[in-house]
């Protein structure tokens, strides 16, 4: 097969239309000299002369009339596939996203997220799905199109966006003996914890700066989510250690915060996604909406 050139058939497309060298070339912006010499590679390659002169004006071959419909739909067709993606209208927008998101995200933003949406896209459906873990597979397969949360070490080619930034903090029953005194690493460490741990084995910054000072906490409960986690400690004398957002999602516990006696890395919360979607349109009306959530916070 010979290589394609579409430059020709747009070029052959116009020259079907105006049935004229001169006026297809001030279309295309090109010198008629150009023109010209685009005619004759056309002739080459369709072979067929497609306009011969007719007096003083020129007139199409039966091949050229023949194909002009096609050369037309086949030219606003490759410009069309060729044209950046246009600007989308939400109004208009029929898509479900798939969103996948801790408990603390879900129970703070999803209603008032889902709200914004539906105020300005009708059309569009949220799914939110549970993160139980860091797995970055599902954005790169396309099963979920959104991730919120911390970014993983091996997120290879995926973008992110930073939406807040967040700390670890300590929480107790009100009331707890703990909250007597100073919270010391050792105090700390002489009371059980009740801990959200997603990988079998795996510490937690808090236990690597523990384990420094060559202590260890005692943990009798593990729990799937930060929410279980403030939910043990409210009824018991265990102890555990969450993130500050994720105590907004629960005002109804009555537990206390505290301090934490060492040293945590600040946790910077994003939304996550893959390239693939860096252009689409209403991929990216959907990060700008997820955006505006969260400046305006819960």
């Amino acid at each position: 097969m010979r290589d394609v050139d579409l430059n020709l058939l747009t070029a052959l497309d116009v020259l079907l239309q105006e049935r004229s060298v001169t006026r297809a070339a001030g279309k295309l912006g090109l010198s008629t000299s150009a023109m010209s010499r685009t005619l004759s590679r056309l002739r080459e390659a369709l072979d067929d002369p497609v306009l011969v002169p007719a007096g003083r004006a020129m007139v199409l071959t039966p091949h050229a009339e023949a194909i002009a419909e096609e050369v037309h739909a086949l030219s606003a067709s490759a410009q069309a596939v060729l044209r950046p993606p246009q600007p989308v209208d939400p109004r208009h927008m029929e898509r479900e996203f798939t969103i996948r998101a801790n408990e603390a995200f879900t129970q703070l933003y999803a209603a008032k997220l889902s709200a914004a949406v539906s105020a300005v896209a009708p059309g569009v459906r949220l799914r939110f799905v549970p993160k139980p873990d860091k797995d970055i597979g599902p954005l790169r397969d396309g099963t979920v199109d959104l991730e919120i949360g911390v970014i993983s070490e091996d997120a290879g080619e995926l973008r992110a966006q930073t939406l807040y930034r967040d700390s670890y903090v300590g929480v107790a029953r009100t009331g707890h003996p703990l909250l007597d005194g100073l919270v010391t690493p050792e105090r700390l460490c002489a009371w059980g914890h009740v801990v959200f741990a997603r990988r079998r084995g795996r510490s937690s910054p808090a236990d690597e700066a523990l384990a420094a000072l060559g202590l260890a906490r005692r943990v009798t409960v593990v729990v799937p989510g930060f929410p279980a986690v403030i939910a043990v400690v409210s009824a018991s004398d265990l102890l555990g250690l969450v993130p500050r957002s994720a105590c907004l999602t629960l005002p109804g516990y009555d537990i206390a915060l505290f301090e934490l006696p060492v040293a945590m890395p600040e946790l910077v919360i994003s939304q996550i996604w893959h390239p693939r979607m860096d252009a689409d349109a209403g991929h990216r009306w959907l990060r700008a909406m997820v955006f505006e959530a969260f400046r305006k916070g819960p």
